[in-house]
């Protein structure tokens, strides 16, 4: 799909984007151009010297807040997957201009640059915490996510898609749980939010994969939602180190003790795919018979939900050990 295209990925630098460079140099050897947009000077010479011989990858230093330079970055390019965002919940809620200038008028600066530019395919990366979100931060993302969904109607005559892809918590991505406990472990305390709080995870590969997947497939307007195991965070404290305390300090600003993907007020314009649900949008005209039809899925139940904590499959502890194991060896999050 992708040899002889170009492709561009904000946030090229961060946990997503690496798994993602390294996968489509290896997978589509003659893709004719790989361009790493991020703000990290340093990331991007590290990620310069890891694939020095690599004629196709490309670097631009930018920000998603600069329409101009998102606008000269596009140029010759085809396919665009937006990673770049600002993620840290409690972060957000102490700096919420800051999330909005990134998450939300970033998001604007992307599409605006896309429809002025010869783009054809747009995915964007969003999170669980976007479905009827409590936090600054899932607000953002909701707002990103509408925005996204929306441009669709302001594509005009152009062959232009754009899409989002919606997931839980990344395995031993920078700043999630794994590598906390990790460090955390040394002390002999491991600090627990809520005994009952669960999360839903995925790896950078299925993530990748997944983007992959909406870039070939999506008809543009929809929120794709894999379905993935979930965790409780007591069971990944044990598979960390389960003879370190547990010690319980509450819920942080912002935090739900569930996350949910899918919300009741989706399901009667959720479609089941098999490997991932679709969220459709009325407004661009999906007709869920005709989407079904297209993609070979089916309505999901009236009054379906998709929650962490209610999930048909939990990773088990020693699940858990063999995944953080397989983190720790492949330097992930660093």
């Amino acid at each position: 799909m992708l040899n002889k295209k170009s492709i561009l990925i904000t946030g090229g630098t961060g946990s997503f984007g690496k798994a993602f460079v390294k996968l489509i140099l290896a997978r589509y050897p003659r893709i004719r151009r790989l361009v790493v947009f991020s703000r990290d000077e340093l990331k991007q010479f590290e990620m310069a010297q890891k694939y020095r011989n690599v004629d196709a990858l490309r670097f631009f230093i930018g920000d998603v807040r600069d329409g101009a330079r998102l606008r000269r970055a596009m140029e010759g390019v085809d396919y665009v997957v937006h990673a770049a965002a600002l993620k840290q919940v409690p972060a957000a809620e102490y700096n919420p201009f800051e999330f909005i200038k990134t998450n939300v008028l970033g998001a604007q600066n992307l599409i605006e640059a896309c429809l002025d530019s010869n783009v054809g395919r747009v995915v964007a990366l969003s999170t669980d915490k976007a479905a009827a979100p409590i936090n600054l931060y899932g607000a953002t993302k909701l707002c990103s996510d509408k925005l996204f969904v929306a441009a669709n109607n302001m594509k005009g005559t152009r062959d232009l898609r754009f899409s989002v892809v919606r997931y839980g918590n990344v395995m031993g991505s920078r700043g999630s749980v794994v590598p906390f406990f990790l460090e955390q472990r040394k002390s002999g305390v491991l600090p627990i939010t809520d005994p009952q709080m669960t999360r839903f995870n995925i790896s950078l590969q299925e993530g990748v994969e997944m983007v992959l997947w909406a870039l070939e497939h999506a008809q543009g307007g929809e929120i794709f939602v894999p379905k993935i195991p979930s965790y409780r965070i007591i069971d990944v404290a044990a598979a960390i180190d389960p003879l370190c305390k547990q010690s319980v300090v509450g819920v942080r600003p912002g935090e739900k003790i569930h996350e949910e993907m899918i919300t009741k007020s989706d399901s009667a314009y959720t479609v089941d795919l098999g490997q991932y649900y679709a969220i459709l949008t009325p407004t661009n005209g999906h007709k869920v018979e005709k989407y079904c039809e297209a993609l070979g899925g089916k309505r999901v139940p009236a009054g379906f939900a998709y929650s962490s904590g209610t999930n048909s499959e939990f990773l088990t502890v020693d699940q858990l050990k063999r995944l953080i194991a397989l983190f720790s060896a492949d330097g992930v999050g660093a």
